[in-house]
């Protein structure tokens, strides 16, 4: 993205890259901007890597913001050079993530329309989770809202909807660790037509648009699911101890053809790494890819029946990322629309957020987001009536949960 600008930059940058990470202690708040002027934001300058071109910012409520100095203005980029050039070298032990993202605005801006730089691998989420992570909300009422001022980020000044050439939407599906196929493969954009029968949509419209925004590299939405799946039993992850459920066979045992314990988190896996082992014909130019985040959205199938779905919910979190081969993945959760804090399965869900302190070692990488406050009715069993509100604003918590999770914040 900005080709003629990051040029432009290059000729500045002579004898610059053997610098070290710089500090900048004593630096009063500014306002910065974005390269193309449309988005601000206040922080103190905390910290510039003159090689890679990192910046890290404070920002009032004392979160940090970490981001890449293409994004913002010449005249930002000048005073990071002269303010690096008098500071002490000194270094940033704070939480950071293999991504630089983007800052986030309160309200997404209308997609660019440009493609990715082809050059860097595709950064992959995968969604897993049962029916309502399928998608179950009617593009109708997407549209509808649309047309009432909702999500203006979906749409040109037309109406018409904006096609994302940076953001990839796949869908693959199989019942436990049968055949897999492939339901949906296309740009993103808030017609994908991505549910069981296609008219509906699932979260992965907001957080594609949220993860597309503040990433340049090229993104795909991997979403690998089916309805009606239990964490406690269908998706068990291989290191959670047994099961529930099922008092005849107490262990994770496979059985050629037929249904075991985890079942559907071998089939799941299996067809997200099929993908992306074929990502050229997911992501059209791609070579390579790697996962940058996971997103799950499940809890129905286990109301009611599991008292260990805290615990197979770290277990997820831990064996995804080891499944996949990164361990410092983002991990983003949501809980279900129509149940309140308190409830068994919402209660376990926010005890894995990074932020309560419980799991020390998900501070910075594990979000939940509380979903119950932006559902519009309905239960998770029912598809909460197909409310396109709902599916779009569940969407959108996660989507910046991982946003923020990238930033480091």
């Amino acid at each position: 993205m900005h080709k003629k600008y990051l040029t432009q930059l290059g000729k500045n940058w002579t004898g610059l890259a053997a610098l070290s990470v710089i500090l900048i202690a004593g630096v009063e708040a500014r306002t910065w901007t974005s390269v193309d002027g449309s988005k601000t934001f206040e922080g103190d300058l905390t910290s510039y890597d003159v090689a890679t071109g990192s910046v890290s910012v404070t920002l009032s409520n004392g979160k940090r913001m970490k981001f890449n100095q293409k994004i913002l203005s010449e005249a930002d980029i000048t005073y990071l050079k002269e303010n690096g050039e008098k500071a002490e070298p000194a270094s940033d032990t704070s939480s950071t993530s293999s991504v630089s993202a983007k800052p986030l605005p309160d309200v997404l801006p209308d997609s660019d329309g440009k493609e990715a730089d082809m050059s860097k691998p595709v950064k992959v989420f995968i969604l897993m989770g049962q029916s309502n992570m399928l998608g179950f909300g009617k593009t109708s009422g997407l549209k509808s809202a649309t047309e009432k001022g909702q999500y203006p980020y979906l749409v040109d000044d037309s109406g018409d909807w904006i096609v994302r050439k940076d953001v990839r939407n796949v869908r693959v599906m199989c019942s436990g660790s049968n055949p897999w196929n492939t339901h949906f493969n296309d740009w993103l954009s808030g017609d994908n037509g991505s549910g069981a029968t296609g008219g509906k949509f699932g979260p992965e419209i907001g957080i594609g648009h949220y993860v597309g925004h503040v990433l340049d590299e090229p993104v795909l939405i991997l979403k690998a699911c089916i309805g009606n799946r239990s964490l406690g039993y269908d998706l068990l992850p291989p290191s959670a101890p047994g099961y529930e459920g099922n008092k005849d066979d107490p262990t994770r045992t496979p059985k050629e053809g037929g249904w075991y314990a985890g079942v559907q988190y071998d089939g799941d896996t299996k067809a997200a790494k099929d993908v992306m082992k074929d990502i050229g014909t997911y992501y059209p130019g791609a070579t390579k890819c790697e996962v940058a985040g996971f997103f799950f959205w499940q809890g129905a199938k286990d109301q009611g029946k599991s008292s260990k779905y805290e615990e197979n919910l770290v277990h997820l979190i831990k064996d995804l990322r080891k499944d996949f081969n990164a361990p410092d993945a983002p991990f983003v959760c949501a809980t279900m629309g129509h149940e309140k804090k308190g409830g068994q399965i919402t209660d376990a869900q926010l005890a894995v957020d990074g932020k309560t302190g419980k799991y020390p070692e998900f501070k910075g990488n594990v979000a939940t987001f509380y979903s119950n406050p932006v559902s519009k009715g309905g239960g998770a069993n029912g598809h909460y009536g197909g409310n396109a509100e709902t599916y779009m604003n569940i969407g959108d918590g996660m989507g910046k949960a991982m946003a923020e999770l990238l930033q480091g914040n």
